[in-house]
This record gives structure tokens, sequence and C-alpha cells, in this order.
């Protein structure tokens, strides 16, 4: 049975295909028999492709792996890695063989990518994406008539860096994935991609490709806008000494770390989402003119409400999984300023097995306690390390 909750349709949960897998002679002809399906493709290799592809490698580890990027070298380090069978020399006929296909290219070039491949595609095959729009790469399965083998995908999750060399299997995990089918797409073949989504331990939900533009416009595209903009909003509002850029740190940082992002990727973003980003950045832009008139009338009433029904929602959110913008795991611990104490400190994680992503002092302590900050890979080894660093007397924030 399905169950439908606000627009989002969840999908009853067969076993994940994690055991011996086979490739069934059925395919030749376009079926997939019990729906096992063992033969991926990638068109691209980036982040998110090497991500999934490293997933399918750990997860289903009899899978078969092809893929193209226009970087040879990229492939040939995959395949040095063990996570890529064969480099697919082009867009084509290579792909024919595979059971699933993503396309992991930049957005402009997915939709040429269909053309090429379009020949190839034979029923049964599954066709999907990881593009962060949706409207866009619909609007070209359809005009190539692929309605029947597309799914769209999303996995929302991400790094500041980029390329094949900074995925890893883990990225999806708790992440939520994003499933947009065309409506010709068979039941069978969602529920299939749907438990695949599992299976590498992401979180899948599907929506209409609509809804889906819509809402990450809210989360994640008009996000970024703003922390662009306040980026440069101090870069040309400081002095020739750099005073602002030399003490920004503390919540400045925190809010404005995304804007490491690649500019193309969200340069491509924007066109493509251009109609839901400008909906949005008018709203936004209504309510930074209200705000305005508060601080003009000295109105201390309507700012506090401002902040404060921004804290409760805030506090509302169920901080569980990777998003569209990772989590972070940081603690913060006081030290003494001696020499060696910094070394203690990564003595003791290290003896526990705590493994650390990031670690650095903190020089300006107005939004934070904590002149060490601590970042971690996992809530667990944070947990561990606020356990390990408290029990040692060490105050911890």
């Amino acid at each position: 049975m399905i169950r439908a909750e606000a627009g989002i349709y969840m999908f009853p949960m067969k076993c994940p295909g994690t055991g011996k897998n086979r490739k069934n002679t059925d395919n030749m002809n376009g079926n997939t028999a019990n729906n096992i399906r063992n033969t991926f493709g990638f068109v691209g290799l980036g982040l998110i492709g090497g991500s999934i592809a490293r997933a399918i490698r750990k997860y289903i580890p009899d899978a078969r792996i092809l893929a193209f990027t226009p970087h040879p070298e990229t492939v040939q380090e995959a395949v040095s890695d063990g996570v890529v069978d064969e480099y697919v020399p082009s867009v084509g006929e290579g792909f024919s063989a595979c059971d699933v296909i993503f396309l992991c290219a930049p957005v402009e070039h997915n939709a040429s990518n269909l053309q090429l491949l379009r020949p190839w595609i034979r029923k049964g095959m599954i066709l999907t994406d990881v593009g962060s729009t949706k409207a866009d790469i619909h609007r070209a399965v359809r005009a190539a008539g692929l309605q029947a083998n597309f799914i769209g995908g999303h996995p929302m999750a991400g790094s500041e860096r980029i390329g094949y060399r900074n995925s890893k299997s883990g990225l999806l995990e708790n992440a939520y994935y994003i499933l947009t089918p065309e409506p010709e797409a068979s039941k069978d073949d969602i529920d299939w991609i749907f438990t695949f989504a599992k299976t590498i331990r992401a979180l899948p939900l599907i929506v209409s490709p609509q809804r889906h533009d819509y809402a990450v416009a809210a989360i994640s595209h008009v996000p970024h806008v703003i922390s662009a903009s306040l980026v440069n909003l101090v870069r040309e509002s400081d002095d020739t000494s750099q005073f602002m850029k030399t003490i920004a740190a503390g919540g400045f940082k925190d809010i404005t770390r995304i804007s490491s992002s690649s500019p193309v990727m969200w340069e491509q973003i924007c066109m493509t989402n251009a109609d839901n980003i400008r909906i949005l950045l008018d709203r936004y832009i209504e309510d930074l003119l209200i705000f305005r008139k508060s601080l003009d009338a000295g109105d201390s009433c309507s700012i506090n409400e401002f902040f404060d029904s921004a804290r409760q929602y805030r506090e509302s959110f169920a901080d569980i999984t990777s998003g569209p913008i990772n989590r972070s795991y940081i603690l913060h611990v006081d030290i003494e300023d001696r020499p060696g104490v910094l070394a203690e400190v990564v003595m003791y994680l290290a003896i526990a097995g705590i493994n650390i992503k990031n670690i650095g002092i903190t020089h300006n302590r107005e939004y934070q306690q904590g002149v060490l900050r601590v970042e971690c890979h996992s809530s667990d080894g944070l947990m561990k390390a606020r356990e390990l660093l408290t029990n040692r007397n060490y105050s911890v924030y």
C-alpha cells in the first residue's frame, strides 16, 4: 500500500539487494527478471556520481560499474580504486548493457547526453540523474520520448570540495534522496530505485519535479545566493587593512561556509530554477524591508518576534540528515594557554579511535564558547569526543 503525506509518497520496502546478484539473461530482450539489476553506468563521475558508485561497490559488491567522463584520468583513478570496472570512451553504445544509467554530468550537458543514449535505451532499463533541479531534465526526457525509463533523482548531500577524488561511500548516508518519476515509469522500476536508495543508506522520498524545485529553491538555492551576497557585502564594505576579514569567524563563517561551492555549478542551478528562486527572493526582500521598518520605528517587540520566531522554527528541525547543506559535527573546548595542550587533546581523541575531520583555534569567540574547535566526521564521533573530554575535566560546548 502506498502512503501519501503532504505530497511525499512512501513506497513499502523490499529487502535490499545486498546479497549475491547475477546478471539475468532476460535482460537481453528488455526484461529484468525478478527486478534484479547489477550493471550500472555513469555518465560523469564527480562528487555525487563517484559517491554513488563507491556506495554501490560497498553495498552491492558483485555489481558491474561502467563510466564515462570527458577526462579519462578520472575513470582511470576510479578503476585503480576498484570502484569502476570499465571505462566507456563515449556516450553511446557502450552503455547498452546497463540496467541502470546515472546522468551525473553538469546540468547543461545532460540533455545532449540523453540524445546520445536514446538509441541504446531499452525497455526495463532505468535512466536517472543526480541534478539539483528537476523540471529541466524532465522536459528533456519528454522531448526524447524516454518517459517510461526515467526516474529523476536528487541525492541531497554534498561538500564544498568537488570531483571524484573527494567522493566517499558514506556521503549519502542518512541524506534525503529525492525521486521524481515520470508518470509513465513503472511501479516496479520505482520500487527498485526506492529500495536501491535505501540499500546505499539514503532516505528516499518521492515527489513531483515542480514540488522538488520549489522546495530546494527555498532551503538550498536562495540560501546560497544569500551566503554569497553576505560575503560580497563584507568584501565591498571592508577597509584597506581588511579588518573585517581578519576578525570574521564564528557565526559569519558558519553561515557563509557554503559560498565555497563551485560558482559554475551555482550559475547552472540558478539558470535552471530561476522562476522559483525569483519568487522566494522577492519574499525574502519583503521580509528584510519589514525588518528595516521595525528598525526605523524602534519597534523592539517586532524585532524580538523576528528573531524568536526564527529560533523556534529552527529548533524544530530534525537535525538527523546531511541535507543539501551538510550538517557539521562540531564542538568547542576551553583549553589553557600552555605548551602541549593542543597535542594532549588530539592524543586523547586518537587513542579513543575518534576520527577528526578538522581542528583549529578560534580567535573570535563572539558567537561561541570554547577556544579549540574540533570537527568530527559523524554524530557518533562527536558524542564520543564530548564524553571523553568532559570526563577529563575539559569544558566542552
